[in-house]
Order: C-alpha cells, then structure tokens, then sequence
C-alpha cells in the first residue's frame, strides 16, 4: 500500500536527444510497463508520434500522453496534474513514468508539481536527468565561458540576468540528479574531456554524468536512482525562484507545410541557408519525399540536420511534410519560408 509508483523527468535542451534517449529505454526496459508524458513546444506533435512508432508491449500507443504547443512547467495545474491522475486511476498502474518536458521547459516547477498532496503519496520523482547535446555545448550555444561570462555579469550592473539560453541551461542542470553528455560519437576525446570536466565543476557533487551516443544507455543506468527530489527542492536552486512566472516571449515557433518534397538535397541546402542568416534553434517534422513508400523524419539542432525513415505511410494516411521551426521570437518567419521553399 505505501509503494509509490518512481516518475523520472527527462530535461535538455531543444534536440539534445531526449526522444532517442526515451525510445532506447522504452525498447531496453526490461519488463516495466512504461507510461510516457511528452510536452512539446510546437504545434505539431514530432517526439510522440514518433515514440508511438515503438510498437513496444511494455509501452502502447495508450500509454504515451502528449501535452502539446505548451510548456509543461507553465501549466503544471491545468495540464500536468490531470494527466498524472488519470494514469495513477487506471485499473493496471505502470511500473514507471517517464516525463519528457519540452526543450525550452524549467524542470523545478515541475518537480514540485509531484509534492502536491493528491500525487506525492502515491508518486515520487525517481530523478532528474538533463541530457546535454555535447557538440552544441562544445559550440558555446549556451556560453562559451561561463566563467568569463559571470565575471562580467558581476562587474556591470546592467546585466543583471542570463541570456535565456543560459538560464534555461542553468536551471537543467542544477535540478539534476544524473547527466547525460549525449551525442559524444561527434567530438574527440579532448573535447569531451574539457567539457564534462567544465560541466562537473557547475553541479553538485552528487550528480552522475554518463557519457553517451544517440541517447543509448542501460535502463538499469538510468531508473532506480531513488532521489526523491519533490523532498529534496532546496539543493536544486533556480534563477526563476524569486520569479511570479516564467514566460517564453524569448522564444517562437510555427509549422511550416512544404507539399511533396522532390529533392531533398535541395530542402537540406535551403534549410541550412535558413538556419545560417535567421535565429533558427531547431528544427523537426515529417517528410514525403516524391517516389518514396516510407515517411522522412528530420532533426536539426543548429546547422546539423539528420534525416531516416521511420516506417510506411499507412494506407489512407494524408502525405504530408511539415516542419517545425523554433527560434528567437524576433526570428523573420516569412523570409525563413521563403528560403526553405525557395
């Protein structure tokens, strides 16, 4: 009676891997029925249509929840909240939740969500972990010397905040019980080193970092790390603490529809002009390429795109190609399309 179903919140940055990372661990979860909880920042619902691709038993069709088109750290009361009750009222509980929050998501407000009298006695947060997409941290997305960075921010008291890329950043990994340095397979050794030895000097103590490629890990790795943290908010500080509400004015996104796609040579060489002369953080979606039975999936973090087939378009299924584009809310939107379609 006193069991508590374990729940673990899977954060990162827009297109660190945490899709990969949760579809590894829905085909890797030995035995455990999983319950999945995907929110999206976008209209079109990219991550779990491609997670329902699974055709896993442990995790069905029925058993993955989207939250779309909003922050799941801003709704917490209105979307969250009745989610999770519905899963904890079914007559066959799953072993294990999983919480995809969206890219641009602080994952405290959240955490605390599971402290919340009608959940925490019957769910706990089993930990936070906060996958990093390595080359892009290598890059200096976030800073390129957080050091050299909060030194200036000290000394001029006209900068009395983070960029919002480094708050987000921040707050993902001070809430974090496990790290995941992702994407690995695309830095050398030095780089790897530099950066996970910048990252450890940036946590507690107590965090684990875990060094991977295209998100594959050990469920046994990543579930089961006991941390409680609804109990334990106090060593998880955030920029936002002292904040009434967390907005994403610095951000925007809208679904680009592109038709049949002939070349996709072409789109790839207009997407990445696209990305290069706009404030382009992200881009996903689906494809129908022209002579192809199998639908495209496209990712792109920065100017790095990748593309595979996932599976066949279902008969009496609509062909259909449509982007997500994420980016600086001051990003041109009509020159952006213009580019891509050009």
């Amino acid at each position: 009676m006193n069991h508590k179903i374990p729940a673990t919140v899977i954060t990162g940055f827009l297109g660190a891997g945490k899709t990969s990372l949760i579809r590894n661990l829905i085909e890797n979860s030995n035995g455990k029925k999983l319950a999945l909880i995907i929110n999206e920042f976008g209209d079109l619902g990219v991550d779990g249509d491609v997670l329902k691709g699974c055709g896993n038993e442990n995790c069905t069709e029925e058993d993955i929840v989207e939250l779309a088109n909003g922050c799941i750290c801003c709704t917490v009361a209105d979307d969250f909240l009745p989610t999770i009750q519905k899963l904890l009222d079914r007559d066959v509980k799953p072993d294990h939740i999983i919480v995809e929050t969206s890219g641009l998501a602080l994952p405290k407000p959240l955490v605390r969500a599971f402290g919340w009298p009608e959940v925490r006695t019957q769910v706990t947060v089993d930990g936070v972990v906060t996958v990093i997409d390595g080359p892009a941290y290598s890059d200096g997305l976030f800073a390129s010397d957080p050091a050299a960075v909060q030194e200036q921010r000290e000394n001029d008291e006209n900068l009395d905040h983070d960029s919002p890329l480094e708050e987000l950043f921040e707050d993902q990994l001070n809430c974090a019980d496990m790290i995941i340095f992702n994407k690995s397979d695309l830095l050398a050794d030095q780089e790897i080193e530099t950066a996970i030895a910048e990252i450890r000097n940036r946590v507690r103590s107590s965090v684990k970092m875990v060094q991977t490629s295209h998100g594959n890990i050990d469920a046994r790795v990543l579930l089961g790390l006991d941390a409680a943290a609804e109990d334990d908010l106090a060593a998880r500080p955030s920029v936002h603490d002292d904040a009434d509400e967390h907005e994403h004015d610095d951000f925007d996104s809208y679904v680009l529809d592109i038709g049949e796609v002939m070349s996709l040579e072409t789109l790839l060489s207009n997407l990445h002009t696209a990305i290069e002369g706009n404030g382009i953080l992200r881009v996903k979606g689906f494809l129908s390429l022209a002579g192809k039975d199998m639908r495209l999936v496209l990712q792109g973090v920065g100017n790095r795109l990748q593309h595979y087939y996932d599976r066949d378009w279902a008969p009496g299924e609509s062909r259909v190609s449509k982007l997500v584009i994420i980016g600086e809310h001051d990003m041109d939107q009509a020159a952006i399309t213009r580019t891509i379609l050009n």
